[in-house]
C-alpha cells in the first residue's frame, strides 16, 4: 500500500519569529511526536505574520500595563494586594506579549490582515493539521469562524476535513472571548478541535469549555520547566498526552478527514460513568467562625430544599450538600465542578446557597478601586480573592453550556450587609470591614461628611432600559453580579441588535442561568422562626407556596412561584423583594422545568 503524507500547517505564536529558527523546532518535535505508520510521512509547512506586528506596532509601557491588566483580570489573589506584585513579577517579554494580544484582539485591520493571510495560506497548501500556537491560534479561532471559511466553497471544504490543534492559547482567556466574539465561543466547521491546556502556562492562558460542540476536546498537557514558563510550542507538541490522544489517533487513521470520529471515543470519562441528566448542590452555612456572623435557619433550608427536589423529580443520589465548616472557598467551587461537568442539552442543574453575602470594592487597571463584586460568603471567607465566591471564579463553568441546558441558580443570601438587632431577624449579608468599607468611599470637603464613590460604569451601552442593566451590572452600573457573566457582556446594545440579526435562530452572547435571588440588590434578606425552627424567610415562603399549589394540583412557572413570594413575604411584613433573572421561556417554565 502506498504510503501518505500528513500535511501539517504550523502557526506560531508570540514573540518576533521573523528569523525562522522556530520552524526546525517545530519540525523536530512533530516528527518524534507523530507515531507514523511504516511508509508515512509528515510534511511541515509554516506561516510567519510578525512583519503585520513589527512593522506597524509600537507598544509604550502605559499600553503593556493596560494590557496585563486586561488579560489578567481573571487571576486569582487577593482583592487589590495582589496586582502590584504580580505585574511585577512577570517576566518583560511575557509583559510585552500581553500588549500585542490586546492590540490585536483591539483593532479590526490587524484581525482582518492575519486572517486573510492565513486562510489564503490554508486554501494554497491544503494542510490535514493546523497546529496554532498562542496569538496564532487567536488567529486561527478568527479565521475559521469567520463566514469566509463557511460561505466560500473551496476554503469550506479544505476546513471541514482538517484538524485544529490550539496550544499555549488564550483563546479562552475571559478578555479574548468578551471583545473577540459575542461573550460566547462557536463550534468550529473543522474536522475536529483539540485544545491543549497546560495549568502551568503564565501567558494568560485558560482552558475552553466548549459544551455546544461534538468535535471539540480539551487535552490537559502539563508541564512544568523552570524559566521556560511553560509556554514553549514544542512542549506542548510532544507532551505524552499529545501523543496518545491526538497525534496516534490521526497517524493511525487511514483517512485524516475520518480520523476525528476515532479521536472523539478517547474524550476523557471514567469507565463506566455517564453524566445524570439532574443534579444539584446545596449549600447551607449557619456556624461561620466570628460569633455575630452566625445564623440559625441555613442548614434547615437546605434539608427543605432538598426535599421538595426529591418531589419535583429529583433523585437522593442526584443531590450534594455542603455544610458549615465543609463550605469553604475550595469545598464549594469543587462541588460546583462536579456539578456543571459532563454538560449536555437537556440536563438540568441546581446551585442553591443559603449564607451570606457580601460586596467587595475590587481594584482596578489604574490600582484604584473601580468597582463592586458581589461574593457569596463562603465559611473561611477572609475578605480575599482566594476565599470569595465571585462570578469571575466561576462563570467559565457555565457561561459556555449549552443553551438548552438548563441551571438554576437561587441564592438566599443578601449583598448589602447588615446588624442584628436583639429581638430581630436576622440579616443574611455581611458589612465590610472599615479598611474594606474605605474603598468605597471618600471625603466631601463641602459637606464635611464621608460618602459614596462613583464607580465607572462597566459597559454604560449595555441596554437602552435602566431596569435591564441594573440586573447585570446594578444600580451604580459598577457591580460584576454573580450568575450574570458581566466580564463576557462587552457588547453595546446597537452590536448586540445587529448580532441577533445575523442569527435569528438561536441566543446570542454568554449562556443566562435563571437566577433566583432572595432580595433585591440593596435589600437585606432574613431569618423567619416558625415555631422554634429557623429558616430563611425567603426559601420557607418558596417552599410552602410550592407546595400548597402541588397538594392542589395546581402547576406553577418560575415567575409566578417568585411573585407569590414577593406577596407573601409582604403579607409578613419582610422588607425583602424576591428577584428572578433568566431567559424568558426559561422564567414562565412550569417548575420543576415541566412544560
Amino acid at each position: 500500500m502506498t504510503g501518505r503524507t500528513i500535511k501539517v500547517l504550523g502557526v506560531h505564536g508570540l514573540g518576533d519569529h521573523r528569523d525562522g529558527t522556530w520552524m526546525p523546532r517545530w519540525t523536530k518535535a512533530i516528527e518524534e511526536s507523530f507515531p507514523l505508520v511504516e511508509g508515512d510521512a509528515v510534511r511541515c509547512d509554516y506561516l510567519n505574520y510578525d512583519d503585520i506586528f513589527f512593522d506597524e506596532t509600537d507598544l509604550s509601557g502605559f499600553e503593556i500595563a493596560r494590557a496585563l491588566w486586561k488579560l489578567s483580570k481573571s487571576g486569582i489573589g487577593s482583592f487589590g494586594r495582589r496586582d502590584r506584585g504580580f505585574l511585577d513579577k512577570v517576566a518583560y517579554w511575557v509583559q510585552k506579549s500581553a500588549g500585542y494580544v490586546v492590540a490585536w484582539v483591539e483593532d479590526d485591520e490587524f484581525q482582518q490582515k492575519t486572517r486573510s493571510r492565513l486562510l489564503e495560506t490554508i486554501i494554497e497548501e491544503k494542510p490535514d493539521v493546523l497546529i496554532a500556537h498562542s496569538l496564532g491560534s487567536l488567529i486561527a479561532y478568527n479565521a475559521l469562524s469567520h463566514a469566509v471559511a463557511r460561505d466560500n466553497p473551496e476554503l469550506s471544504s479544505v476546513v471541514s476535513k482538517m484538524i485544529l490543534v490550539t496550544i499555549g492559547s488564550q483563546v479562552g482567556n475571559p478578555f479574548v472571548i468578551g471583545n473577540l466574539t459575542t461573550g460566547r465561543l462557536d463550534a468550529l466547521p473543522v474536522a475536529f478541535w483539540h485544545h491543549c491546556y497546560n495549568k502551568h502556562d503564565s501567558v494568560f492562558t485558560r482552558p475552553i469549555n466548549l459544551a455546544n460542540a461534538d468535535n471539540f476536546q480539551q487535552t490537559d498537557t502539563p508541564f512544568d520547566i523552570e524559566g521556560a514558563a511553560d509556554h514553549a510550542a514544542d512542549s506542548y507538541i510532544s507532551h505524552p498526552a499529545a501523543i496518545d490522544g491526538i497525534w496516534r489517533p490521526i497517524c493511525h487513521q487511514r483517512r485524516i478527514a475520518r480520523s476525528f470520529s476515532g479521536v472523539r471515543a478517547l474524550r476523557a470519562r471514567p469507565a463506566g460513568v455517564s453524566g445524570p441528566s439532574r443534579r444539584a448542590l446545596l449549600v447551607g452555612i449557619n456556624a461561620y467562625p466570628n460569633e455575630q456572623d452566625r445564623l440559625e435557619g441555613c442548614v434547615n433550608d437546605v434539608f427543605k430544599i432538598s426535599a421538595v427536589l426529591q418531589e419535583c423529580g429529583f433523585k437522593p443520589e442526584e443531590i450534594r450538600t455542603c455544610l458549615d465548616s465543609r463550605a469553604t472557598a475550595d469545598g464549594i467551587l469543587e462541588r460546583l465542578e462536579w456539578l456543571l461537568d459532563e454538560p449536555a442539552s437537556g440536563a438540568e442543574r441546581v446551585f442553591y446557597f443559603s449564607g451570606h453575602g457580601a460586596q467587595i470594592p475590587e481594584y482596578g487597571e489604574h490600582h484604584e478601586p473601580d468597582r463592586l463584586l458581589e461574593t457569596l460568603v463562603p465559611w473561611d471567607f477572609d475578605w480575599t480573592r482566594e476565599t470569595a465566591i465571585t462570578d469571575d471564579r466561576i462563570f467559565q463553568w457555565y457561561s459556555q453550556l449549552p443553551y438548552d441546558m438548563r441551571l438554576a441558580l437561587i441564592f438566599d443570601a443578601c449583598h448589602s450587609g447588615g446588624m442584628t438587632r436583639s429581638g430581630s431577624s436576622r440579616p443574611k449579608g455581611l458589612s465590610p470591614p472599615d479598611d474594606i468599607r474605605h474603598r468605597e468611599l471618600k471625603w466631601d470637603r463641602k459637606t464635611k461628611m464621608w460618602v459614596s464613590r462613583s464607580f465607572r460604569r462597566l459597559n454604560k451601552d449595555f441596554s437602552d432600559s435602566a431596569r435591564d442593566s441594573a440586573a447585570f451590572f446594578g444600580k451604580d452600573g459598577a457591580t460584576e453580579r454573580l450568575g450574570r457573566a458581566t466580564m463576557l457582556r462587552t457588547m453595546s446594545v446597537g452590536e448586540y441588535k445587529k448580532a441577533k440579526k445575523k442569527q435569528k435562530d438561536k441566543p446570542v452572547g454568554p449562556y443566562l442561568p435563571l437566577i433566583i435571588q432572595a432580595c433585591a440588590e440593596n435589600e437585606l434578606a432574613y431569618e423567619y422562626v416558625d415555631g422554634v425552627t429557623s429558616y430563611g424567610a425567603f426559601t420557607y415562603s418558596l417552599v410552602s407556596i410550592l407546595r400548597r399549589k402541588t397538594q392542589k394540583g395546581k402547576k406553577v412557572t418560575f415567575e409566578q412561584l417568585v411573585k407569590l413570594a414577593r406577596n407573601q413575604l409582604k403579607d409578613l411584613q419582610y422588607d425583602q423583594v424576591p428577584q428572578i433573572l433568566g431567559p424568558t421561556a426559561i422564567k414562565k417554565a412550569r417548575v420543576p422545568w415541566l412544560e
